[in-house]
């Protein structure tokens, strides 16, 4: 459910990296890129929860608006950032994620269902804030907000990826706007976005998105759900090491 963003990121970002593209808009190429890629891999996602009937439309229209909306608050908020201060707020982000995803419970509790406007735009604001600079589609923090408003837990995940694939779009768009804005020169890139990263990375992470959300039914989820935890940490140890040697 979370788009492969927090998977994509960093290895983009070690493939930028080591073929010396501009470290000042490292990271800015890195998430632009990602974003881009996962418009793809959030569209399979989305069609194969679709068809498992998890894919609430109605989610998507209340909630996914003020998503977007911080997305591109988030969006021209990394533009202006350098890459060392994106690679510190990547890092730290990602150790939140990786301490929720350790701690957190499988059990499933029944929550009154909140229909205030007040709730869903703060929440889906601030979401959409924290997605931009990090290139995923927040699906590990809109899953939660939405159990918080009061849905089913069988129609979080693949609501909060048809909110991603929102996410992406918006965010693909912002970072290419960016780029011209900026009037970046940057290797085989449009913008933000690499060409060639995006070529080789859609047909495997589209297949691999549609091989991961069948085998999502039939896993042990909370074990699952830990190691990634640990990996997460690994990633956000690694970018920390990163950030005190830009």
């Amino acid at each position: 459910g979370i788009g492969g963003g927090l998977i994509s990121v960093p290895c983009l970002f070690f493939i930028f990296e080591t073929l010396n593209f501009d470290k000042d808009y490292l990271m800015h190429l890195t998430v632009g890129t990602a974003f881009t890629i996962t418009i793809f891999t959030s569209t399979v996602s989305v069609i194969t929860h679709n068809k498992n009937k998890l894919v609430d439309f109605r989610i998507v229209k209340t909630f996914g608006v003020f998503v977007v909306l911080g997305v591109l608050f988030g969006t021209v908020f990394a533009s202006f950032m350098k890459t060392k201060i994106l690679v510190l707020f990547f890092s730290v982000v990602v150790y939140f994620f990786g301490a929720y995803l350790m701690m957190a419970q499988e059990r499933v509790k029944k929550l009154k269902s909140n229909s205030s406007i007040t709730p869903r735009a703060i929440l889906g604001i601030f979401s959409g804030f924290i997605s931009a600079p990090m290139g995923i589609t927040g699906a590990m923090m809109n899953v939660p907000m939405l159990r918080y408003l009061g849905y089913p837990i069988s129609k979080c995940i693949g609501s909060a990826a048809a909110i991603g694939f929102f996410i992406s779009f918006t965010g693909s768009v912002g970072f290419l706007l960016s780029g011209f804005y900026f009037n970046v020169n940057l290797p085989f890139s449009i913008g933000f976005i690499n060409i060639p990263a995006f070529v080789l990375f859609v047909p495997i992470t589209s297949f691999m998105a549609r091989v991961g959300a069948n085998t999502v039914y039939k896993m042990d989820k909370l074990k699952a759900q830990r190691l990634f935890g640990v990996f997460l940490y690994v990633v956000g140890t690694i970018f920390i090491y990163r950030f005190l040697n830009i």
